[in-house]
């Protein structure tokens, strides 16, 4: 008779450490003072625990006392500062009322977001919040965490199923077209998608409404398979082999596709950044300032973003009566040399 696998072992901190390439104490800084780690090094730690599905002893202990003193965080792409943002205002809650928070990392997968809501649920986290994949899963009324506490963030349940906490999308994109027709652009482009994407569509809403009250403004749509920096540079050669000179801006549905843009439009002989077409992005993408090309971005408040959704978990979690109810951030616009630098005139 053949012998089942032994269990697998589970991660240590110092299989974290190792995963990371840092030092033990870096870790344990990381999960207990984090204010003593540099910004890169803590979300190479915390993707490190993501991926290895870590657990705090002390966590542990509490969970097999059957009083969880830890939440679940579920991630969409930690791999985007913007979640990152969002994991820092969730912990600043959760450590002010003594509680870890447990952070489990989605990677765009489908499948991988049912598992870490399974996987938190069976270990009886006090609560969950998630950020949620644009899916038919995050729609449902019913998400796979049984009788645990859930709150969405970055998403807003439609039948109000969950209490969430998201950002006016559509004001967003409006902002980022009034930006650039406050500076004179007129023939505007949105690049963004797929558009059956909640964020994308409402951001192309609101492009569109600040289009509309310009007289002789157009606005053209290149629907994007994605938000990275390949889509970014696809659009882009698109519009500099086909539409030279037909459009002076685009308003791009993420920072990265901006980027793309932006290092397309520079391998072109004569063309320049924002002097032949202006650019902005949106998110406020840690790369977004860094890029060769700062990129103007609509910024979205992630660490306050994961404050009201610790809150609104909390209250969940001590009043499990208590109505659901959705909290809508506003977004800024950050304009920067992608749309502001160089010297340009409307003709």
């Amino acid at each position: 008779m053949e012998r089942s696998p032994a269990p697998k072992p589970q991660p240590s901190m110092a299989d974290v450490a190792a995963h990371a390439g840092v030092a033990l104490g870096t870790v344990s800084n990381t999960l207990n003072n984090p204010e003593k780690v540099r910004e890169a090094t803590r979300r190479r730690v915390l993707s490190a625990i993501a991926e290895l599905g870590f657990v705090r002893n002390d966590a542990a202990r509490s969970l097999a006392a059957g009083v969880s003193t830890s939440v679940g965080l579920v991630l969409a792409d930690l791999g985007n500062s913007f979640f990152v943002d969002i994991a820092r205002g969730v912990e600043a809650v959760m450590r002010r009322r003594g509680m870890d928070v447990l952070i489990v990392n989605s990677d765009i997968e489908p499948t991988r977001e049912v598992h870490n809501l399974e996987l938190l649920d069976r270990s009886r986290v006090a609560g969950i919040i998630i950020a949620p994949l644009d899916t038919a899963l995050a729609r449902s009324s019913v998400l796979p965490t049984r009788s645990t506490p859930t709150v969405l963030v970055n998403f807003e349940s439609p039948s109000l199923a969950y209490s969430g906490v998201i950002v006016d999308e559509r004001h967003g994109g409006r902002l980022a077209a009034e930006h650039l027709l406050a500076l004179g652009r007129r023939r505007l482009v949105f690049a963004g998608g797929p558009l059956f994407l909640s964020a994308v569509s409402a951001r192309l809403d609101g492009a569109r409404e600040a289009v509309a009250q310009v007289p002789g403004a157009s606005l053209e749509v290149i629907e994007t398979r994605g938000l990275n920096i390949r889509h970014g540079r696809e659009v882009a050669k698109r519009l500099t082999s086909q539409s030279a000179g037909r459009f002076d801006a685009v308003i791009s549905a993420s920072d990265l596709l901006a980027i793309g843009l932006v290092q397309v439009f520079g391998e072109v002989p004569g063309f320049s950044v924002p002097g032949d077409i202006a650019v902005t992005g949106y998110d406020n993408n840690h790369f977004a300032s860094e890029s060769a090309v700062p990129i103007s971005t609509v910024a979205q408040p992630g660490e306050e973003m994961g404050q009201a959704a610790a809150d609104l978990l909390l209250d969940r979690i001590e009043n499990p009566t208590t109505p659901n109810r959705t909290v809508t951030l506003e977004p800024h616009l950050i304009p920067r040399t992608s749309s502001l630098g160089g010297t340009w005139r409307r003709d």
